[in-house]
């Protein structure tokens, strides 16, 4: 050991090193590191990692991260240096200011982003600033009642609005890594289906959305059949992108305040401000107690402006997110780009605290000011006091989507590998009916989108809302199939009807050998009225191992969210299977999200093992 210490002494190295939670031994991402001697910094990544060039002989580490205590370590001959981090608990914080008074006061409640201006002589005020500790129980999900399967002689038409949220993916994954399984209401399998990018031709002839079709073996039933519905939104070049609009609607809460919440937000803003253009604007809306306007609408030319802007952000108080919104929608009408884009980007946990703050009541409101052709995009931050299922209503009602962020790489996914489709929308009020055919189909269930159906006379209702899909957007529905003659247990019977014609006659329709016809519906993104395209999906069954590397991939995805689920529905589902099938269809995995999903179906194999 001396003589390794020996070989660095007078020389600089590189020391490396990980930083996690003391607690749950989770990784944490952006903990500065200092090097006091040479004031260098560097940040960990998202796994925790950092490297920092150190001197031998006289080198002393910072680790500090809001709402950790800092650490000071001797680095001294050390070539790793790791870091378990401890919660700051504490609710009180002390800080001494220099304020004007008649008389000398000793303390004052307050938030110490806010000094009084007072008249008199100088005094020092102990101002307390008050540190929220949120409750890591209170975390809310909708409750998700599973699709059943159903008779096509009784109802032919399955219907639904399409969903590009890919939320419950990352907020599943936050979970599986901190050693945990989610809470099964917190699994929805059509946002773990849609987190992922598949290869899909582009529309044609001026087309916004084309649709794709694929029928196979459901993998967790040989005897059933798993039909692909994939739809893909074109590509439009950044360069071509309409100019943007844009309000920045921060929580500023205490509830914001503390590691993954608005340090993350702040990151995460700041990425996409570096993808604005010159024509673009911004504005941000901050909110706590009551909201405020911190920056009026901007270029996109001023990065510097709109970044110190939001560095400056400190959070503190309650939270009146329906003032907030309101005033974001406020802001963004009277900066209004015709034919542009124009939509307001939501960073919150949704923990509602001031206001109107029912899930009812931030529909309504969402409802009526969605109308003046304004998006709402919606990224939720923090764990502990999520309010998940106030987050995806308030993107489904405002014409956005929904994204969860965890850590800095999942930002990076939505504001710069994802640019286009979580901002630009090319398709709005998308919805899907498949009618299927009942000389093929003994019964159907569609995977996921509990919360997305609709009825079926609401597909030609242009008043009725669908979902939108942004520049790129790729959206895929799973249906579990029963052919006919297949004697499953998942189809459930009942007596003869004794008033009611029994009738086992099909009807032959023209066109022998379809299985379904898939339909969907779109409005271009100003306007009013639907277009209608649709395509036949034969009924030839290929072997799973000659499927779409996509649909195989999507395959393993579903069925980790059946297993997390403990789903009704799982059947033979098993971790084994789905894992080996996932990593047969990897594929080209440029940003490793394919590879980090193998590793968390395998983590959660390992938990599951321990559910009691």
């Amino acid at each position: 050991m001396l003589l390794s210490i020996g070989g660095y002494a007078g020389h600089k190295y590189e020391l490396k090193g990980k930083v996690t939670d003391a607690t749950t031994k989770l990784a944490l991402s952006g903990v500065v590191v200092t090097n006091l001697q040479t004031n260098e910094r560097k940040s960990t990544d998202r796994e925790g990692n950092y490297q920092i060039q150190v001197d031998a002989e006289n080198t002393t580490l910072e680790f500090s991260y809001l709402g950790y205590m800092k650490q000071r370590i001797q680095a001294k001959g050390k070539t790793r240096v790791n870091v378990a981090m401890v919660q700051d608990n504490r609710t009180l914080e002390e800080v001494v200011v220099r304020g004007y008074a008649p008389q000398a006061k000793t303390s004052v409640v307050g938030s110490a982003q806010v000094v009084a201006a007072l008249s008199g002589q100088a005094t020092n005020l102990k101002v307390r600033r008050m540190v929220y500790v949120p409750n890591q129980n209170q975390e809310s999900y909708q409750k998700i009642k599973e699709n059943k399967f159903i008779n096509p002689l009784k109802e032919p038409l399955s219907t639904f609005a399409v969903d590009v949220d890919a939320a419950s993916y990352s907020n599943v994954r936050r979970f599986i890594d901190a050693g945990s399984l989610p809470d099964k209401d917190a699994v929805r399998v059509e946002e773990m289906i849609n987190y992922f990018q598949y290869q899909v031709e582009g529309p044609k002839h001026g087309e916004p959305v084309n649709i794709l079709t694929e029928l196979t073996k459901a993998p967790w039933n040989d005897a059933h059949q798993l039909m692909r519905v994939t739809l893909k939104a074109k590509d439009i070049p950044t360069d071509k992108l309409k100019a943007s609009n844009l309000v920045f609607l921060i929580d500023v809460s205490g509830s914001m305040m503390g590691p993954g919440r608005l340090p993350l937000v702040k990151s995460s803003l700041k990425m996409l401000v570096d993808q604005l253009r010159d024509i673009d604007r911004v504005a941000i809306v901050t909110y706590a107690g009551s909201a405020g306007v911190k920056l009026e609408s901007t270029s996109g030319s001023q990065k510097m402006k709109i970044k110190t802007a939001i560095d400056e952000l400190e959070a503190g108080g309650s939270t009146a997110g329906a003032a907030g919104i309101k005033k974001a929608y406020e802001i963004a009408r009277q900066n209004l780009i015709k034919g542009g884009n124009n939509r307001i980007i939501l960073t919150s946990d949704g923990d509602f605290n001031v206001g109107e703050s029912s899930d009812e009541s931030m529909e309504e409101l969402i409802g009526k000011e969605s109308k003046s052709g304004v998006f709402l995009t919606v990224l939720g931050y923090g764990m502990g006091n999520l309010k998940d299922s106030k987050m995806e209503t308030l993107a489904d009602k405002g014409h956005g989507n929904y994204a969860y962020i965890d850590n800095i790489s999942e930002a990076r996914k939505a504001m710069v590998t994802e640019f286009g489709g979580t901002l630009f929308t090319v398709a709005k009020d998308v919805k899907i009916q498949v009618e299927f055919n009942p000389n093929y189909v003994q019964a159907y269930r569609l995977v996921g989108y509990e919360n997305r159906l609709l009825e079926a006379e609401d597909f030609n209702n242009d008043q009725k809302m669908g979902g939108d899909m942004g520049v790129g957007h790729v959206v895929t529905a799973l249906y579990e199939i029963v052919p006919v003659g297949v004697n499953s247990t998942m189809v459930g019977t009942v007596d003869p009807l004794k008033y009611q014609r029994n009738s086992t006659k099909y009807i032959e329709v023209r066109g022998n050998g379809e299985l379904a016809t898939v339909k969907f519906r779109y409005k271009e993104p100003d306007g009013e009225k639907s277009k209608l395209q649709q395509q036949v999906v034969q009924a030839k069954v290929a072997d799973l191992n000659k499927v779409s590397e996509d649909l195989l991939f999507a395959t393993a995805v579903a069925e980790l969210g059946l297993l997390l689920r403990d789903s009704d529905f799982k059947q033979q589902a098993n971790f084994d299977s789905l894992i080996a099938r996932a990593k047969a269809a990897k594929g080209v995995d440029n940003e490793g999200y394919r590879a980090e999903f193998i590793r968390m179906a395998e983590n959660a194999r390992d938990l599951s093992k321990t559910r009691l």
